[in-house]
Formats: structure tokens, sequence, C-alpha cells
């Protein structure tokens, strides 16, 4: 960061939301999304570790949103950065580096024939999206609703509460189905029988898959000649490199990457069948062409850059299955510190180790967010940067675990008595945090 002194940095903080609307440039990273103690900036960052703008130094279990994989300014990524740096950043005709990244990638990654880079997942998503289209000759699209986020493009803006500009019409051609009810999915190919070009999901999030469901839904693709999208945003290169597909055993024909793939560089990936993929190129003929991914900045070098280093580390070091050993590690223990304060019915842990969130609620079993908000007010605290999800990073090793869980249990034994005492409310420094997809603020 270019050197600002302290009164120059605190007149831009306080004129932040005049500055950017929100802010920030992804609404999980808005004010309204952490209690009202929670650094309002960061400075910098190095390993497991941020600081904010007072220098204080937090415990990082955000890791910008899980696309911190090694850690903040690993030095393998930054210094494969800095060599291409000097050769140049974007160029004219493509680079040499697209093409040894792509090759990287197809050699890696299950069901993949040829990819395509982005620079955020909204991107790669809505692509695969009108790739389907294209592939189909199909309009309607089938997503899972329990799982968060998609894009922000209109297909599934437009069925969240945040639907302000986007047209009925186009919010009509988005259908959804339930995450483990194969009967939903069932339903819509008969309701909209030949209309659907595509279902789009993740392999799991908070809830692991039951009766096959994967499979049925991959068979029920095939069988309605529709597109199977796998949105591997999340679970890709943190479950293994073969990500979630791998690790369940499915073939999609289409999957979207993008959080950890260049431990915090912007990059994200495309990828998937030769048939449908080749749409948006410029050498067949067959159908017409897809204007697919073109973009100025798609395929800048220095991401690129980070991204083979970033691939190449958890290859060398086995990364991932570091992240399944230290998520397990917090996922017993924080259980049974929920245990011993007896709350199980207020403060559950959800997920797969290498991806485990927690879910807070009320005495009536429905999401708090007032015990979410008194809860993460004690963890910031502490000194740690939580905002209800653990983003395991390669530099987190057995010491950040274990000062985690002695955090987590003092803010755990703090908030058993305000449940038990009825005095969350008093416990509040500031609003309550909020979801995401709020009709109005």
């Amino acid at each position: 960061m270019v050197a600002m002194n302290k009164s120059k940095l605190k007149k831009l903080i306080d004129k932040r939301h005049r500055l950017i609307p929100g802010a920030a440039h992804t609404y999980s990273k808005g004010d309204d999304q952490f209690p009202a103690n929670a650094p309002k900036v960061i400075i910098k960052g190095a390993g497991a570790y941020v600081w904010d703008e007072n220098g204080k130094k937090y415990l990082d279990w955000c890791m910008g949103l899980r696309s911190v994989s090694l850690g903040h300014c690993y030095k393998k990524v930054n210094d494969a950065v800095s060599r291409q740096m000097k050769e140049g950043t974007n160029f004219g005709r493509p680079h040499a580096i697209e093409f040894e990244l792509a090759d990287y990638l197809i050699k890696v990654l299950p069901a993949t024939q040829m990819v395509k880079f982005a620079k955020n997942g909204s991107t790669v998503t809505t692509a695969a999206i009108k790739l389907a289209r294209a592939h189909t000759g199909r309009k309607y699209i089938a997503f899972c609703k329990d799982h968060p986020f998609f894009s922000y493009d209109d297909w599934f803006i437009g069925t969240t509460a945040c639907d302000s500009g986007v047209p009925e019409e186009i919010r009509k051609l988005t259908l959804c189905f339930r995450y483990n009810d194969i009967s939903t999915l069932e339903k819509l190919f008969n309701d909209y029988r030949n209309k659907i070009a595509c279902v789009i999901m993740e392999a799991a999030t908070s809830e692991p898959p039951r009766d096959n469901f994967l499979k049925s839904v991959q068979n029920l693709c095939h069988a309605n000649r529709a597109v199977f999208i796998l949105d591997e945003m999340i679970t890709g290169f943190r479950w293994g490199l073969g990500g979630a597909q791998k690790y369940f055993g499915i073939k999609p024909d289409l999957s979207t990457y993008g959080k950890g793939i260049a431990n915090g560089y912007s990059l994200a990936v495309l990828a998937g069948r030769r048939d449908i993929m080749e749409l948006g190129g410029i050498i067949q003929k067959k159908s017409p062409k897809v204007f697919l991914i073109s973009t100025t900045h798609g395929a800048e070098t220095i991401s690129l850059a980070a991204g083979m280093a970033t691939i190449e580390e958890m290859k060398n070091k086995r990364v991932t299955d570091h992240f399944w050993k230290m998520g397990k590690l917090l996922q017993n223990g924080l259980q049974k510190l929920i245990a011993k304060r007896g709350i199980e019915n207020h403060v559950k842990v959800f997920g797969f180790p290498p991806n485990l969130s927690m879910g807070f609620f009320d005495k009536k079993g429905e999401s708090s967010a007032l015990i979410r908000t008194v809860f993460l007010q004690e963890i910031v605290s502490r000194n740690i940067l939580f905002q209800g999800y653990f983003a395991v990073s390669f530099s987190h090793k057995r010491k950040e675990i274990s000062d985690t869980l002695k955090v987590f249990d003092q803010a755990l034994s703090k908030l058993a008595v305000a449940i038990s005492d009825d005095k969350l409310e008093k416990e509040l420094i500031g609003p309550t945090v909020k979801g995401v997809f709020q009709k109005y603020n």
C-alpha cells in the first residue's frame, strides 16, 4: 500500500460510503456483514494474519472470502508474480502463459477438455449459462435454491430479494429446485419438458448429498438433454485438485472455478466438454458462434502466473490434505466446546472440513442474527477476524487452530450465559449483522 498518514486514512474511512456504493466491491465485505467492533479496513496481511487501520493484528479466517488458499503474501506466489511483472502484463496477442496454464488445468481437472479464463466467478457462471442455452437451443435455467450464490447477473440475482433492475421476463426464465430432493428437479423437467437448457448447482455446501442425489441430478440432465453445470467456486482446489466432482465421482458437462485457484489474485475459470466450449471458438463451422468471454484483462499475465504457482505449490505440498486435516481438528474441537456449554440447539457447525461454517439459531430453531452478532462481537474483540465460516489456508497450522479454539471457548461461554439469562440484546454494541440479499437497507 502507498504510504498514507493516519489523518488522511481516517478521512477516507469516514467518507467511504460516499466514495464507493456499499463501501466495498463485494457486498460480503460490507459493514452490515460484520459486528460494529470489526475493523473498517485491512492494511496488510501475512500468512494467516491481517492488520487493520490501527495496526491491530487479527488471526484471519475470512482469507479474502476464501480466495487466499496458501496464505497472505505467500513467497512462492509473490516470486512468480514478480518474475512475470518484469516480462509484462498485457499484450495485443495472447501470451504463452495462457496456453501453459490452460494445458496444465486440462490435465489436472476432471471432465475438462477446454478452459476459458476470466476475473470473477459471476462472469464464468453466466458464460456457462450462455453456452448451455446455445448448445441446447433452450432458455430456462434450473438452479439449486439451497446454495447461496451463483452470479450478480440478472439470471440469478433476479431470483433473490435484490431483484431491482431485473425485468420480470428475465426472472421467469430461472427455475429452482431443492438440494437432496430429486423430486423437485424431476417436476421441473416434467413441467418444462424440452425447455430447460441447464442445471447449475454446487456439489455440497453445509449439507452432504444423500441417496445418490448428485448422480441422480447428472442422470436427469443427460436423460433430458440438459447441460449439467457444477459450480466449484469454493470446492475446487480446496477439497482436492480434482474438486468436489472427483470426491463424489460425478462428471459435469461444464464446471466453474475461482476462489483459491490463484491465492487471492483475480482468476476464474470456465472448464468443460470440447463440443460445448468450442461454440465460443473461431474455427468451428457447424454452429453460430457464441460470443463467450471477451475481456481485456481476462488473461493478464500476473494472475495467470499466480495461478500456476499456487496450483504447483498445492500439488507439491499436498495442500488440500492440509485443509482436510486442519478442518477436522477445528470441527471436532468446536463441537466439543459447543456441547460443553450446552448450547447445541443454538450454535451448530456445518459442512465438510475444508469449508466449515457455523449457524446460530433461536429457541424456535430459526436463524438468529442476534445470536450471530453477539458471538461475532466476542470473537472480533479477541483479535480473530471471523464472519461465520472457516477458510482454512496452508498458513493455518496447529497453533492457529489451538488459538482459535481457546478464543471460541471464551466466546461460547459468554454467549451461553447471555442466552440463559435472556440478555442477548444488552450485549449488542451496534446493529445486528444482515444477510446480503435485502430488499431494502
